[in-house]
């Protein structure tokens, strides 16, 4: 018997398994840009993007207060702001359909802790 020379590769399963790992990548680099906690930000026309390292604080549409991440409560955020050094920036991300009064609660215990490096995230847009 004679070997028989290889003339061609065949390549279709190579590229069936590079697109599946393309659609993983892209689907976890979606969730990655997203975040964990979906927050629909209102638009201001006048903003910049800055890149310093800031502590989160988050609230969502139904009122819930994060910090950092993790569900607290008003009274359990009194109590780590009054730990937190002035020196530091506060970035307040809060949904545009959130009670006025959620935003208003935090940026009182902000103002009483004398944290005033304080921004509010927006969208930029027309």
């Amino acid at each position: 018997m004679e070997d028989k020379e290889f003339s061609s590769i065949n390549v279709i399963p190579f590229v069936d398994i590079l697109l599946v790992l393309l659609t993983i990548v892209l689907i976890t680099a979606t969730f990655i840009v997203q975040g964990v906690i979906p927050v629909s930000l209102p638009k201001a026309t006048q903003a910049k993007e800055e890149a310093i390292k800031t502590l989160e604080i988050t609230i969502t549409k139904e009122g819930k207060v994060f910090f950092e991440g993790k569900s607290i409560g008003i009274q359990e955020l009194d109590s780590l702001l009054k730990e937190i050094d002035p020196s530091f920036r506060i970035s307040i991300s809060a949904d545009k359909e959130a009670s006025v009064q959620s935003l208003v609660s935090v940026l009182d215990l902000l103002k009483k802790h004398n944290l005033e490096r304080v921004l509010i995230k927006t969208e930029i847009g027309n």
